[in-house]
């Protein structure tokens, strides 16, 4: 790779990538090179047959280049540039590929470039220098998390994108069935509901880096599909979570992001209702200095109510005069259980749910779940399901949990969210190889397009189009 020439000098090299500038001066072609791992310059001298390929060479060509690593002269050394030392003396060129003039210049920062031309040419954005630290970023801190929770004895298990829709919140992606007609799948919006089933599997630590859809509405931390940190632990309490997640996010920053200082350690706590009356949302920002890009404020904010009227919640399928206000599988306080039991003074229940917040986002959200078969089903008649509904959508877990399901906890962290944070991008769509704009389209591959009548025929659907 082209970070490793500086070990080699005086040797012969061959090294493939992309032609990043091209300079020709007559009897003389100057060129920079890069591959995935950075950039070196090469010349071409005293070699007419090199030459005349050197000078049909234009940017984004990809090529094949033998020469021979030279040390720079002292005075034309670029202290602080990778391969800024060296200098390649090509003796061979091989074109693989040539290629049009781009659509936009891949040496600049491309977000002033329109979004929509960005996303349909992706595959040329990725090539530009942020973009690619940012994927780069991307790897380094999901490697990061799996090697830590890797030493803390969790076990990364993947659970299945095909799935059952259930009343949980947002939208479900639906995914209709051939074989069995009127059928559905629902993509996941969550592993939430498999990694309570995994709990009572027996694995005790669990985690996934996941991937999430969900049919919602948009904005710039949002999208279609995501990705999670999805954690799940047995036998703990808030404090053993919360604490495993505060270590593992203070040792990701200090070794990975070391430019950048955490405000307050060990993380504040801060209960829901002091950020909503000292900060007007959940999501609180306590920087004390908001024009410090390496300034990280993490906060928990923690003790938030469990149920909020119906007509306050956006949530699509909410069925009663209750709704959850993060997740119907929570569980409540200890001292709040007879009220979830006896469903009076609903509005004072108060959940064993903690969300993280960094600088103004919500990065993460978790709780202690109701493991009780009994609590669970209380807390799903407070919400309006009735007792029908509750074993054809919650069946199978009410009979996990009946089986002998120990008490567990967990939490979900964004990390598209957290990289952007990380990275310094304004939205999510920075930091994913593949985005779709803000109203969902992919317009690289063109997404959502319609299909063949054929395709609808054999899953038994028919499309009634709006007049």
């Amino acid at each position: 790779m082209i970070k490793d020439l500086s070990e080699k000098k005086g040797k012969p090299v061959l090294i493939k990538g992309w032609v990043d500038v091209a300079r020709n001066q007559g009897k003389m072609a100057f060129f920079d090179f890069r591959d995935v791992s950075g950039k070196v310059q090469g010349v071409v001298f005293g070699k007419p047959d090199v030459l005349e390929v050197a000078k049909e060479l234009r940017s984004e060509w990809v090529v094949a280049i033998s020469g021979t690593v030279n040390e720079r002269p002292e005075k034309m050394v670029k202290e602080g540039v990778l391969n800024g030392d060296i200098e390649l003396e090509i003796t061979n060129i091989e074109v693989l590929n040539k290629a049009e003039t781009p659509v936009f210049e891949l040496d600049k920062d491309t977000r002033e470039v329109g979004e929509e031309t960005r996303l349909k040419y992706r595959y040329l954005d990725l090539r530009t220098d942020r973009m690619r630290k940012n994927i780069v970023a991307r790897h380094n801190v999901i490697s990061f998390i799996r090697s830590h929770l890797n030493s803390l004895d969790f076990l990364e298990i993947e659970t299945p994108l095909l799935t059952k829709s259930t009343p949980e919140g947002a939208r479900d992606y639906l995914v209709p069935s051939r074989l069995y007609p009127g059928h559905s799948y629902a993509l996941p919006q969550s592993p939430q509901q498999y990694k309570q089933l995994l709990m009572a599997g027996g694995f005790e630590r669990y985690f996934q880096i996941a991937r999430c859809m969900r049919d919602e509405d948009l904005r710039g931390d949002r999208q279609p599909e995501f990705t999670q940190m999805d954690m799940e632990m047995s036998f703990v309490t808030e404090e053993d979570i919360m604490n495993i997640n505060e270590q593992l996010l203070i040792k990701l920053v200090q070794e990975q992001y070391p430019e950048k200082k955490i405000q307050e350690i060990p993380f504040p706590r801060i209960p829901y209702v002091e950020a909503m009356e000292k900060y007007g949302n959940d999501r609180p920002d306590i920087r004390k200095d908001k024009e410090d890009p390496n300034l990280l404020a993490f906060c928990w904010v923690v003790d938030f109510p469990f149920f909020e009227k119906t007509a306050e919640s956006d949530d699509p399928q909410a069925e009663g005069e209750w709704t959850f206000t993060h997740n119907p599988f929570s569980l409540c306080k200890t001292e709040d259980i007879e009220k979830v039991m006896s469903k009076k003074d609903i509005a004072s229940i108060t959940a064993s749910q903690y969300d993280i917040c960094l600088n103004g986002y919500e990065i993460g959200g978790g709780s202690i779940r109701a493991h009780d078969p009994e609590v669970l089903h209380a807390v799903l008649n407070i919400l309006g399901h009735s007792d029908e509904k509750i074993e054809k959508n919650f069946g199978h877990m009410m009979h996990a949990f009946k089986s002998g399901t120990p008490p567990h906890g967990g939490i979900a962290w964004g990390l598209d969210r957290l990289i952007m944070i990380l990275q310094g991008e304004p939205n999510i769509r920075e930091v994913m190889a593949f985005a779709k704009t803000r109203e969902g389209r992919d317009p690289m591959m063109g997404s959502p397009s319609e299909v063949d009548k054929a395709q609808y025929d054999e899953l038994h659907l028919q499309v009634i189009r709006k007049k």
